[in-house]
């Protein structure tokens, strides 16, 4: 009878971690198609913000998730499929970059300070990350024609936009995930 509710227990446990990568995911998706402005070879958008928001709520590995399937979704359904593999890859590191240093320590997702360091450093990844892709697909896909030496430098008319795009998403989501955190607090709501 403890195996049965053990059992029960831990698939309500699973379906509750799917509903909130999934929500997350959509919500993350939304984001960025709700504001985006495509850039010389990709787009720079919003959607940022709620992958730093889904790794302070969701933690480090839910917050991975949403934001890879989120962002990737995004990519192969307006017309940046080229870059699909490579956000799944970036934004699933970003999200648990955000996540892992949120939550570090006894910090929980709950300092400000904390979580400010934990998005710059997240940001900073995701801004390295697209540039060395950005030069992968300039030189092997978008541009053939292109020398190695010339898709690094092809690479960087992006960087500016993905600049904007981590700043945009650090502005929103700091004070956005306090006041979430806050309120999940005071209602008793453990996510």
């Amino acid at each position: 009878m403890d195996y049965e509710k053990t059992n029960l227990s831990s698939r309500a446990a699973a379906i509750h971690d799917i509903i909130q990568v999934g929500l997350m995911a959509a919500v993350i998706f939304v984001m960025t198609s709700i504001a985006h402005i495509p850039s010389f070879m990709g787009v720079v958008h919003l959607g940022d913000s709620m992958v730093l928001l889904g790794a302070v709520l969701l933690k480090k590995k839910k917050g991975a998730i949403s934001a890879a399937i989120g962002m990737s979704l995004f990519d192969l359904l307006n017309g940046y499929t080229a870059w699909a593999p490579f956000t799944f890859v970036i934004k699933g590191l970003m999200g648990l970059i955000a996540g892992s240093i949120a939550h570090r320590k006894n910090y929980n997702g709950e300092s400000f300070i904390n979580n400010l360091f934990a998005f710059l450093i997240a940001g900073i990844f995701m801004i390295a990350a697209y540039y060395f892709s950005g030069v992968i697909l300039a030189r092997f896909i978008v541009l053939k024609a292109a020398t190695l030496n010339e898709a690094f430098i092809i690479a960087m008319k992006d960087i500016p936009g993905n600049i904007a795009q981590a700043i945009a998403g650090i502005i929103i989501s700091l004070p956005l995930s306090s006041t979430i955190k806050k309120a999940l607090k005071y209602a008793n709501i453990v996510l």
